[in-house]
């Protein structure tokens, strides 16, 4: 059994002097070998607003392949399959663009032996009515998730079972049909304590989003343009930890691989969650304390 604890992206301005050193506020590139100090692996949300290029991923791998030991990426499919071609029902153009992110991202990773898992964060609009579920799984069928570790992260309420605690079980039962693991949420309006058991492939995927409800949703409407760094500004509480403790080593029992990434990114408070979880579930680790609030001096007004 493997744990995998990190955040969803390294290259935050808000962290230097929280997380990374002052003396590393101009020295951007050297941002990820630091960060690789502390975690064994990072989710690149990056490629789901634009797919990376050649240059781009061979930048990653030659990052990773400085590092001591091992390192994984877990990499976001791109917008254009999860938010456009899906929600349109277009399959087609969602296998296109699918097929050609493995060619150019995940293919490269996995030969250079840096990749994690392959997420697919469903669209907040794409609703489990109509031909959704058939096209989700042609669109399984189409990607390599026999060879790759592929997790989907189902968003619409419709997905829902009819008890409203838990995901359809249709839905279930086509990943677990395909290895492929439904992604574990703490977010806004959703805990642990109404999850149930829903471990569908033989690795788990865990996300914590924090919890800002009002500002991730505007009556019942997720607002999916809000990019604002208070919709991550959120420090989990030790209780609130604590409550994912049994239902993680509820999925080790079924995953060899659970992957859990702090997506609370603002002013560092994920890199501050992730150490406090992986010492609840007694992972060796390097630490160092996190300041969360900023301290000036007269000589910086």
């Amino acid at each position: 059994m493997t744990f995998l604890i990190g955040c969803s992206g390294w290259s935050y301005d808000d962290w230097v002097g929280r997380f990374y050193p002052v003396s590393l506020a101009k020295k951007k590139g050297e941002w990820f070998s630091y960060y690789a100090q502390f975690f064994k692996t990072v989710e690149i949300n990056s490629t789901f607003y634009r797919p990376a290029g050649e240059k781009q991923v061979s930048s990653w791998i030659e990052k990773a392949a400085a590092l001591q030991g091992g390192f994984e990426y877990s990499v976001k499919v791109p917008e254009q399959v999860t938010h456009k071609a899906l929600v349109d029902g277009d399959l087609d153009r969602a296998v296109f663009w699918a097929a050609s992110f493995e060619k150019t991202c995940v293919k490269p990773l996995a030969e250079a032996g840096l990749l994690g898992a392959v997420l697919l964060q469903l669209s907040p609009y794409f609703k489990n009515s109509g031909p959704a579920l058939e096209n989700l799984k042609k669109l399984l069928d189409k990607v390599g998730h026999e060879k790759y570790n592929y997790t989907v992260e189902f968003r619409h309420r419709s997905w829902l079972a009819e008890s409203g605690a838990g995901t359809d079980p249709a839905a279930l039962e086509a990943l677990r049909e395909r290895n492929v693991a439904t992604v574990m949420i703490d977010g806004p309006g959703i805990s642990a304590s109404a999850e149930q058991d829903e471990e569908t492939a033989d690795h788990a995927y865990l996300r914590l989003h924090g919890r800002n409800y009002d500002i991730w949703f505007q009556g019942d409407r997720e607002r999916e343009d809000d990019h604002r760094l208070n919709r991550y500004d959120y420090l989990y509480n030790k209780e609130q930890l604590e409550i994912w403790v049994p239902r993680i080593k509820r999925a080790e029992l079924k995953a060899d691989k659970i992957r859990v990434y702090f997506n609370n990114h603002a002013r560092a408070k994920a890199v501050r969650n992730a150490f406090q979880l992986m010492d609840m579930l007694a992972i060796e680790h390097k630490t160092k304390e996190i300041r969360l609030q900023d301290q000036f001096t007269l000589g910086e007004f």
